[in-house]
């Protein structure tokens, strides 16, 4: 009688790396990563990491106060499933997708934002500057700003993350030289301090085009996320 054996484990594919030319509208972009997040889940796509830029617009996350709009109507406001407060995208910033599959990752949310965090620090790094994230504030930032007072410090880098049966998506969106002043219609991720401001590599002194940014978020996308373990080929769809 012939024996049971159990069913090998599918490759883990290297996650597929995509960068978008041109704007891509909000609307569109969440509906690509659901419909990729669907496809990851079943084991039809690899991870992704989509590299873009939107037209200017606000997204208010879960966690958003309305209040915090300053300039209702200076640009699309889009209601968004991820984390966090009100947040501000344009041209100039480069907003890079994080579709994991946490299955083969572990199962662990916080552990993905620490990596996230981590990916943004070490790509900072390469340009010279000191990145630096807070157990009390999303996001990562840039605390040494002697040209605008003590105790000043810039964002310069956002986080918000979703996951839908233990795949991420959303991500983190780098400033690189985006239209500062279009922050001034909200208050970014609901921190409202004239201490607290938003700044970019070229506010810096950090002129490098956006090919380059991708370039070193490439090299540095390993450290933070080492290649992750297979999984079965087949998985119940209700966890």
């Amino acid at each position: 009688m012939p024996q049971d054996h159990p069913e090998p484990p599918t490759v883990a594919a290297a996650p597929e790396w995509r960068v978008s030319a041109g704007p891509v509208g909000y609307g569109d972009a969440v509906a690509e990563m659901e419909a990729r997040v669907a496809a990851i889940r079943a084991g039809d796509a690899p991870e992704l990491i989509w590299l873009l830029e939107h037209p200017p617009l606000y997204t208010a996350g879960t966690s958003a106060d309305m209040a915090d709009l300053r300039a209702p109507g200076r640009f699309p406001l889009h209601q968004t499933g991820r984390g966090g407060q009100l947040t501000y995208h344009g041209p100039g910033q480069r907003v890079a997708y994080v579709l994991l599959d946490l299955d083969r990752r572990g199962r662990d949310l916080r552990a993905h934002v620490a990596g996230l965090e981590a990916w943004m620090v070490r790509t900072l790094a390469h340009f010279g500057i000191d990145g630096v994230s807070y157990p009390d504030r999303v996001g990562i930032w840039v605390d040494r700003r002697a040209d605008k007072g003590p105790g000043h410090e810039d964002k310069i880098a956002a986080i918000g993350v979703r996951v839908r049966r233990w795949v991420t998506y959303h991500g983190v969106a780098l400033n690189v030289e985006p239209e500062l002043n279009h922050f001034d219609g909200i208050v970014p991720c609901g921190i409202d301090d004239p201490r607290l401001g938003v700044t970019s590599l070229a506010d810096l002194g950090h002129l490098a085009t956006m090919a380059e940014v991708d370039a070193v978020l490439r090299e540095t996308f390993a450290l933070a996320f080492p290649p992750c373990r297979p999984v079965p080929a087949h998985r119940p769809d209700h966890e």
